[in-house]
């Protein structure tokens, strides 16, 4: 078994990021299915799901509690922990490890909430460089669309109104994302991600997808 030239370690790390709504969720868990099914060892790891932290930042938002610097230290918390827990011992043992979302969504969100980029990276330089990252490219007309049909109403935070853009929160959402995916677009070159048309049929983004995938398979 190889281990990556990006890490060092025995699996893989592939990362699915998007904006609030593009559909990373449900690819993560199809290409965790699809992995499994040819016989690898395959793992997910989810933003915002440390054991340790998840319940404490999901308690500061219902009490609209984060500021700023709050905001991103918590996230980054939480990312450390499961990075302890469970993405290094996972890549340790050669597994395939799937995220849905990574560092760069906290480069995107921290610098929109207004935090120097290289504040953010730095606070992040820790974080093992992922094999692969796909990102899913989805205007905000439509991601407008799913997440009202998903949830019947928009986010608070999804929609930035915690840093005042607007108070109509369809006015904020279409700013805050906006403003993330032009830090998305940044990030696209810079760290070289898949990036991939999100208002495909799913079919055919999965398909994509599993050509990258099937690739990388191959070196371990």
């Amino acid at each position: 078994m190889n281990k990556s030239i990006n890490h060092g370690f025995d699996g893989l790390l592939i990362v699915v990021e998007g904006t609030d709504g593009a559909g990373k969720s449900t690819h993560v868990n199809m290409l965790a299915q699809y992995i499994k099914d040819k016989c690898y060892g395959c793992t997910v790891s989810e933003w915002k799901t440390s054991r340790l932290i998840s319940g404490v930042i999901n308690e500061a938002k219902e009490r609209n509690m984060l500021n700023t610097t709050t905001f991103s230290l918590l996230y980054a918390a939480d990312y450390t922990d499961r990075l302890e827990n469970e993405i290094i011992p996972a890549l340790k043992a050669g597994f395939v490890v799937l995220m849905d979302r990574y560092i760069y969504t906290a480069y995107v969100r921290d610098s929109v909430r207004g935090h120097d980029i290289n504040w953010v990276k730095n606070l992040y330089s820790f974080a093992p460089k992922p094999d692969l990252v796909f990102y899913l490219d989805v205007p905000v007309e439509t991601l407008i669309k799913r997440l009202i049909a998903k949830n019947g109403a928009l986010d608070y935070f999804e929609s930035g109104r915690d840093i005042g853009l607007s108070t109509d929160i369809y006015k904020s959402f279409e700013i805050y994302q906006k403003r993330c995916l032009d830090e998305y677009k940044k990030l696209i070159k810079e760290y070289g991600f898949v990036k991939i048309d999100g208002t495909q049929d799913i079919s055919e983004i999965h398909n994509q997808m599993k050509l990258k995938v099937d690739e990388l398979l191959e070196t371990i």
